[in-house]
């Protein structure tokens, strides 16, 4: 059985680590870089990197931060926000990420995913797609994008499918309704998600205890679970996570 794994996200807003409530009203909480460190040092599997205004602000992510974690860590590393061309890709990976993550640009330019996925590799290419609730479509979930500020006219799983079609080997599907909310994950859309496509898929947006990520695992058949709030916080540790999903009979990699 594959063991399911841990991702820390830090969303950086003009150098510092930020943290927000359905995308709005964030708050400073620290380095990212110290952050990062600390976070490795736990034990945690992956790190995200969110440069959270970047593509609103329409510039590019902020290189040096990203050259600074890397050189603190030595897991696999994903870099998202103000990604728009290869060229931008290029400078992310040559800087020491693993992966590069694309969600509003890979919307107004679906071929970006093809030409990183051509380049790099689809393991390299992951879709962050944000959703929200909406009956109208017929997933009842819709694509939005610009850090949740447009409504796109994408169904979530009409999208997920084009995205894999297209080359992306990840999807980490944030959902705005449960984003930073701690009352756990959107299960229903990260089961009809992981449902729909053969690659892996990260539920993101909603985890405050590990029950939550139990519930995703085993609710939501996520193979990875994105966590932000419960740790910055100091409410729980990597390695009381993984502990609580061992239990849980959920396969992780043991770090204690």
């Amino acid at each position: 059985m594959f063991q399911k794994r841990i991702v820390i996200c830090l969303d950086v807003r003009d150098g510092k680590t930020t943290k927000g409530v359905k995308f709005k009203g964030n708050v400073d909480i620290g380095d990212p870089v110290e952050m990062a460190a600390r976070y490795y040092e736990q034990g945690v599997d992956e790190l995200v990197f969110y440069d959270i205004t970047a593509s609103a602000e329409r510039r590019g992510i902020m290189i040096d931060v990203v050259a600074r974690v890397a050189e603190r860590i030595f897991i696999p590393f994903c870099v998202g926000g103000g990604i728009r061309t290869l060229s931008d890709m290029k400078d992310v990976i040559n800087a020491g990420a693993e992966k590069i993550s694309i969600n509003s640009a890979a919307v107004r330019n679906p071929s970006l995913i093809e030409e990183g996925a051509s380049h790099f590799g689809s393991q390299c290419v992951v879709l962050g797609m944000d959703a929200a609730a909406d009956r109208e479509m017929p997933s009842g979930y819709r694509v939005v994008i610009d850090g949740g500020r447009k409504p796109t006219e994408w169904d979530m799983l009409a999208w997920a499918r084009e995205a894999v079609r297209l080359g992306a080997g990840e999807i980490v599907l944030n959902s705005i309704d449960t984003d930073g909310v701690r009352n756990g994950y959107e299960l229903n859309a990260t089961r009809l998600v992981s449902e729909a496509v053969p690659v892996p898929v990260v539920a993101s947006g909603g985890a405050g205890v590990p029950a939550h990520l139990a519930d995703v695992f085993k609710e939501g058949r996520a193979d990875a679970a994105l966590v932000a709030s419960m740790v910055h916080y100091g409410d729980y540790t990597v390695n009381d996570i993984k502990m609580h999903l061992d239990r849980e009979g959920i396969p992780v990699r043991k770090t204690w």
